[in-house]
């Protein structure tokens, strides 16, 4: 199992928004095209470090979280899985997207929540967990359910993953995890690059489906599909 592929459902900006600039050149990671990229200018200059963790994964934000798949399901299998989700008629979010700290790092996160999203995210959990392969052990104490309430540890024993339904929080990680004494001015700096794009409204308007070679790899985007608007 250790150099099995594993495949998330992410939300990802399109490759040719700002957002998606402004998100993969503070990683230093393009996940459409597997490239590194150079740091704009002015960040600390441990900034490799600050964001080596989510620089494994790309700029996303996770709807159904990283998974090897379950025995007798294929990648075929998902990709067709996505275009047919992508393709049914919703409400698509809408959210006010700001920077801010969320559990010890740094983030786009929604102003203010969002039933639509929400909803958007329970129905990527439960409707491709046919997919997702039984949690091992190593891959539940990783999650540390010590430190989890109960029905944190609930949601990962039923769904591979405790922050889902009511304990998801939409963000797009721009940093690993701060001290109080770095995360507030790397907070100020990040708004006011966040600030400079304009960007005042993002829909949550599609999928992509990432997969991480192996567990040296980073995640690839390898299909992304844009979700069908309910006309009504």
């Amino acid at each position: 199992m250790a150099n099995t592929p594993r495949y998330a459902i992410y939300f990802a900006p399109s490759p040719d928004s700002v957002l998606h600039r402004f998100g993969s050149t503070l990683l230093g990671y393009d996940a459409v095209s597997g490239d590194d990229l150079r740091f704009p200018d002015g960040v600390a200059p441990d900034w490799r470090e600050v964001t080596e963790d989510p620089r494994k994964y790309g700029f996303h934000a996770t709807l159904k979280a990283p998974t090897a798949l379950a025995d007798g399901r294929s990648e075929a299998e998902l990709l067709d899985a996505c275009a047919a989700f992508a393709g049914r008629a919703r409400r698509i979010p809408v959210i006010e997207p700001v920077v801010d700290a969320i559990s010890g790092f740094i983030a786009v996160i929604p102003a203010r929540r969002s039933d639509k999203l929400q909803q958007l995210a329970t129905d990527c959990v439960t409707e491709f967990d046919a997919f997702r392969a039984p949690l091992m052990p190593q891959d539940r104490a990783r999650r540390k359910p010590e430190r989890l309430t109960e029905r944190q540890r609930d949601y990962l024993d039923r769904w591979g993953y405790p922050y889902v339904m009511e304990e998801f929080r939409f963000h797009m990680t721009l940093t690993g995890r701060l001290s109080d004494e770095r995360r507030g001015p790397i907070v100020a700096r990040l708004r006011e690059r966040f600030a400079a794009i304009g960007l005042t409204t993002l829909a949550i308007d599609r999928i992509a489906l990432f997969r991480q070679a192996d567990p040296a790899s980073r995640f690839r985007i390898i299909g992304s599909w844009p979700l069908q608007a309910d006309r009504d």
